[in-house]
Formats: C-alpha cells, sequence, structure tokens
C-alpha cells in the first residue's frame, strides 16, 4: 500500500495495524516462513522485497536472517524515503531501487520474495497476472513468494458479516486517521477468490498457493516457483 506523500507516514504503520487485522504479526510471519525455505533458507539467500513500503518486512528480515541480501523496491519515492529513514544504518547494507516488479529487468537469481499487501491494488485486467509473472521471472526455479493480500470471501452470504466485522475492528482498535490516509487504504481494492488467485499464480509460473494465514478477509499464501 502506498501512502501520497511523506507527510502522511508518520503513523502510518499504526493507522494500517489499526484497520488490518493480524497485520502486526505479518511481516515477522512472513519472514520466518521464507526463512525456512530450501533456498532462502541457505546462507547469504539473495531476498527480494516487492512494495516494501515503510519497511517492516526489511526490519524483520535483517533481525532473523541478516545475512541475507536484500532488495527493495517501491514505485513510490516517501515509502523508500519512510523505509530508509526507519532502518536507520541497516539501510546503506541494501539495494534500493524506485521501481515496480514489472519494470525490472532482472534475470532469476532471487532465492524468495516477499509482497505484503500489493496485488489488491492492481485490478484484473492482466495487471495482476503482469506483476505475479514478474515476480516468478525474478526467482530462481523452487524459490518462493509469501504473498499477502485482501481476498474475496469464499462464501458471498459472508460479505456483509465479514465486511461488518473488519469495521467492529476498526472500531476496536480506536483506529482515528485523516480521510485522506485512509481514503487510499479503505477503497480501489480489486480482491479476487482463491480460484481465481490460483489461476493466476499458475498462469505466471508458480504452483498451487498453500493459505499460511487468514485474518478475515486478509490472507498469506506461500507460492514456490515452478521449475
Amino acid at each position: 500500500m502506498a501512502a501520497a506523500n511523506s507527510g502522511e507516514l508518520s503513523g502510518y504503520d499504526l493507522v494500517v495495524q489499526g484497520l488490518i487485522p493480524g497485520y502486526a504479526s505479518l511481516a515477522r510471519l512472513g519472514v520466518a516462513l521464507l526463512a525456512a525455505s530450501p533456498l532462502a533458507g541457505q546462507q547469504g539467500a539473495e531476498v527480494l522485497v516487492a512494495g516494501c513500503g515503510t519497511g517492516a518486512e526489511l526490519v524483520e528480515a535483517i533481525a532473523q536472517r541478516p545475512d541475507w541480501r536484500l532488495s527493495a523496491i517501491d514505485p513510490s519515492q516517501a515509502m523508500l524515503s519512510a523505509a530508509q529513514q526507519r532502518l536507520g544504518k541497516a539501510a546503506a547494507g541494501l539495494n534500493w531501487r524506485q521501481s515496480t516488479v514489472e519494470d525490472l529487468d532482472l534475470e532469476a537469481g532471487f532465492d524468495g520474495a516477499l509482497s505484503v499487501l500489493v496485488l489488491q491494488a492492481l485490478p484484473d485486467d492482466g495487471s495482476k497476472l503482469a506483476f505475479l509473472s514478474a515476480l516468478a521471472r525474478c526467482l530462481r526455479p523452487g524459490g518462493q513468494l509469501v504473498l499477502v493480500d485482501l481476498m474475496r470471501p469464499a462464501l458471498p452470504l459472508l460479505e456483509d458479516q465479514m465486511a461488518e466485522a473488519w469495521l467492529g475492528f476498526q472500531r476496536a482498535s480506536q483506529l482515528e486517521a485523516p480521510l485522506e490516509l485512509l481514503e487510499p487504504l479503505t477503497h480501489g481494492a480489486h480482491p479476487v477468490g482463491v480460484a481465481r488467485l490460483t489461476a493466476l499464480v499458475n498462469a505466471a509460473g508458480f504452483g498451487d498457493p498453500a493459505r499460511v494465514f487468514q485474518a478475515l478477509d486478509y490472507e498469506g499464501f506461500l507460492l514456490q516457483r515452478s521449475s
């Protein structure tokens, strides 16, 4: 997810924690999963954080696996600057790129990748497939991707209840934030169901997604690039 400018980034993560169930654990879980994978589990693995945002996954990666060689990309310079400031001196050891994954001209070389709350922002008009295909191209065969995204409820009858539960979660979290910050986080998402996600990741070059996390409509999947 992206904020519009650097001024909005103060307290951004606190806002997202009050907005998204389980957000505080997503980075820790994602890094732990990737660190246990066959390729990214190796010493000195090359790992890509696609859409690094304010750097939550980077902080966890450095804490859990300081041996990783990390690359962080985001199309927003404000987000990159916020992540660099958050990491402090540790930021100097990372490869930073203001870019989308689709615009990267990279051969398969990463052992693993993380993508948290990025796919949901892309319409299913070829953009989702292009994003996933670019991630698959960046990974070595057998490399794994941890993908966390807003999903469409499996049962249409639950849509109203899930939406009300989400609002209840926000109220219980005492979420207060200016409308200009909340607007891009709560509107304009393009969720898909698991069946559609499976078709997309298969077409992109991944095997079937394995669900590893769910909190209301936010779900995390482990994907492996086919050989």
